[in-house]
């Protein structure tokens, strides 16, 4: 399974104890607060564990003391999901299922033995298999993002010439911003740039395009893998607006947000569907999530807001659970997210509900950047937002909190409007003033 290393000691052992665990394979500093907690104490609630393995006693390599399972089928990897809406489910995958993605990036990205892939996402993020399946079909160079004590990440990249990084737009942003301040040329030897996880910044994507750089914009989920994906002949704004069409092994359809059964057509917003060799096998040990995330037709929905074009290149509007509902209005946050990310002072943003007694909910924007807010709003109404859509609360941060998996926790912004933890700028006047 995959455990996080931002998880405290106490959820480790909660989810050792849900998937009733009987080995641990573990090493020093693995848990957010393992410095100052009692690690060893907190895996005696976990009353199925037989064996904890770290660094100082793991086994020397010996012949199997079973012989190999030749199923390809049977359950292999257990990945928590990032838990944006709440809870973590477990997600269980198969050899096959887990590699029917991977051959589909090998093949349509060319990834050859003489690739040198640096995966930025540790072994605990999804990514990271992602990219072991790409190493392992490919017969590629796989370095992972550890470097030597007193190396940045970009020593690294230019130290290990890697020529496929994979990771999150985030570490494509400090890469640039660190590039920047030492005043580098290029960034060594990079052909391609896998980015998942969150919109990629127009700003950024256009970076890396001016260093010749292809960018794979890439849309998936511990459920599926890095299904759906741009391919290296897209054009520019393809690649910078889309999240692609992805490969054979796992086909998607957008369906009515109101009717989850019926499809709806290109440039039609929808819950997004897919199936495929690339999908999970299910939930662990939650058959109710599992049936309830499919649709009669046996499509697995992704929770997601899509919408396709003539090409099939697929562009994600948001979370449907994200959609902030002011007075009986569906407003979208990713398209007003996108939209202030065009303007030179915002280098991160985040929309969300506000809680409101007459209207129920007004949007909120967390900005971090320079940007001042009726500069903010007079660019979201140049870029065409409609006046029914401008955020009507304004704050500026110093950081966002996140998952592990480098997604944004809206939810946490909206709890810390309630504590009171944010303070907010109303913009309501402002925000007709600029429409």
């Amino acid at each position: 399974p995959s455990l996080h290393r931002t998880y405290n000691c106490a959820e480790i052992a909660a989810l050792l104890n849900r998937l009733s665990t009987a080995a641990l394979v573990t090493e020093p500093g693995w848990g957010s607060d393992r410095a100052s907690v009692d690690f060893a104490q907190a895996l005696k609630s976990v009353s199925s564990l037989k064996t904890i393995l770290e660094p100082e006693n793991f086994p020397a390599p010996c012949a199997p003391a079973n012989p190999p399972v030749t199923d390809p089928d049977k359950v292999v990897y257990l990945a928590f999901t990032s838990g944006t809406t709440g809870a973590p489910k477990c997600v269980m995958h198969s050899d096959n299922s887990l590699l029917a993605n991977a051959r589909d990036l090998v093949r349509d990205w060319n990834i050859e033995r003489d690739t040198v892939l640096l995966c930025l996402a540790p072994f605990s993020h999804h990514i990271g298999w992602v990219a072991t399946g790409e190493w392992l079909l490919s017969g590629c160079q796989l370095v992972m993002n550890s470097p030597p004590p007193g190396k940045s990440v970009l020593d690294w990249l230019l130290e290990t010439k890697a020529t496929y990084v994979m990771g999150v737009p985030t570490h494509a942003m400090d890469l640039l911003a660190e590039h920047k301040k030492r005043g580098l040329k290029d960034l060594g030897a990079v052909k391609i740039f896998y980015m998942a996880g969150t919109a990629i910044p127009p700003s950024v994507a256009e970076a890396f395009f001016g260093f010749g750089i292809k960018v794979q914009n890439v849309y998936g989920m511990t459920e599926n893998s890095s299904h759906q994906y741009t391919h290296p002949g897209d054009a520019n704004d393809v690649t910078a607006t889309t999240c692609g069409r992805g490969g054979p092994a796992y086909e998607v359809r957008i369906f009515d947000p109101a009717d989850e059964d019926r499809p709806v057509g290109p440039g039609e917003v929808g819950h997004l569907g897919g199936r495929g060799p690339a999908l999970m096998l299910g939930y662990f040990a939650n058959q109710a999530a599992t049936e309830g995330s499919f649709n009669k037709e046996g499509w697995f929905l992704s929770g997601d807001l899509a919408v396709a074009d003539e090409a099939g290149n697929v562009q994600i509007v948001g979370r449907l659970k994200d959609i902030i509902i002011r007075g009986g209005h569906n407003i979208y946050p990713a398209h007003i997210e996108a939209l202030a990310l065009r303007h030179e002072n915002v280098s991160r943003v985040a929309c969300f509900p506000v809680p409101d007694e007459r209207l129920g909910e007004r949007v909120g924007i967390a900005i971090i950047g320079t940007v001042q807010p009726q500069d903010l709003l007079n660019h979201l109404a140049a870029e065409g937002l409609s006046k029914y859509d401008m955020p009507e609360h304004f704050v500026r941060v110093e950081e966002l909190p996140m998952t592990p998996s480098g997604k944004i926790l809206k939810r946490s912004l909206t709890e810390m409007v309630k504590t009171g933890a944010l303070k907010l700028i109303f913009l309501r006047e402002t925000a007709e003033a600029a429409s």
